[in-house]
């Protein structure tokens, strides 16, 4: 029996089958939980992130995947109403969602614009806020929330640029939630994984560098998996993990404790 066995929870942010909540969800459902999930709906009304989506998780036999758009009060609303008819409670939501135009992220920080940063935080960092919320009369005593953040919100991240700082308030948002959904018997953690190649990852120019860098000098010297942080994932989700909130745990193979590249990659 897995550590997540009787348990239902909603996966939001899946984009294809190399998603970091892809491979959350991969775990989750081998630990043995039910999964729902969610995915943006096309502003043209075609169904090709519906279907992208459902390729995605269909081996996972989700129990539903309901369009919502995090940027809308009102479509996150109505995706939370279909989950309580579905449902009627949840055990865990899964937050892996984030964004910024891509001009805004490829430039300097100092040269980012006022609209791009304003999309980048609604959709990257105030949407924890906005589906907690929604969430959280759902979720049972013991519920949990796990979101995903990058070093790049702790600490200059060369070519993060403006998502570090979406990230910083990402994480600031963690500590709020966990203090004021506490007493209410729900957790919200945060992980932080290394560099993945992901989709949004393809939007950061360096990343194909920071990735190699980061696999040469981490002390575990090896390549980050989604599978590495679904394992973290399917922990904080569980009832393992019961006393455990506010808390921001990387899953990076220790390249956080570094203070300087080692002298054979400087």
């Amino acid at each position: 029996m897995g550590m997540l066995a009787s348990k239902r929870g909603i996966v939001m942010g899946v984009a294809n089958a190399r998603s970091i909540a892809a491979g959350i969800a991969a775990v989750a459902r081998r630990e043995g939980a039910e999964l729902g999930f969610s995915y943006l709906p096309d502003a043209a009304g075609s169904e090709k992130m519906q279907q992208r989506v459902n390729k995605a998780v269909n081996h996972l036999r989700p129990h539903f995947v309901y369009p919502c758009d995090v940027g809308d009060d009102d479509s996150i609303a109505s995706f939370f109403a279909k989950v309580q008819e579905e449902w009627h409670t949840l055990d865990f939501l899964v937050h892996a969602i984030a964004f910024a135009p891509l001009a805004d992220i490829r430039c300097a920080t100092v040269d980012a614009s006022r609209s791009g940063f304003r999309t980048a935080a609604d959709i990257s960092a105030y949407s924890l806020i906005a589906v907690a919320r929604a969430a959280a009369p759902l979720l049972a005593d013991g519920g949990a929330v796990v979101t995903l953040t990058y070093y790049g919100g702790e600490k200059v991240i060369a070519g993060y640029n403006m998502m570090g700082v979406c990230k910083a308030a990402l994480d600031s948002a963690v500590r709020y939630l966990a203090a004021e959904l506490g007493p209410r018997g729900i957790r919200v953690n945060n992980i932080s994984p290394g560099p993945l190649k992901t989709l949004s990852a393809s939007a950061i120019a360096s990343f194909s560098e920071m990735q190699r860098r980061n696999a040469a000098v981490t002390p575990l010297t090896r390549t980050l998996s989604s599978e590495d942080v679904g394992h973290t994932a399917a922990f904080l989700l569980s009832d393992y993990a019961s006393a455990i909130s506010g808390e921001l745990i990387h899953v990076d193979n220790g390249f956080h404790v570094l203070g300087a590249t080692p002298a054979s990659e400087t």
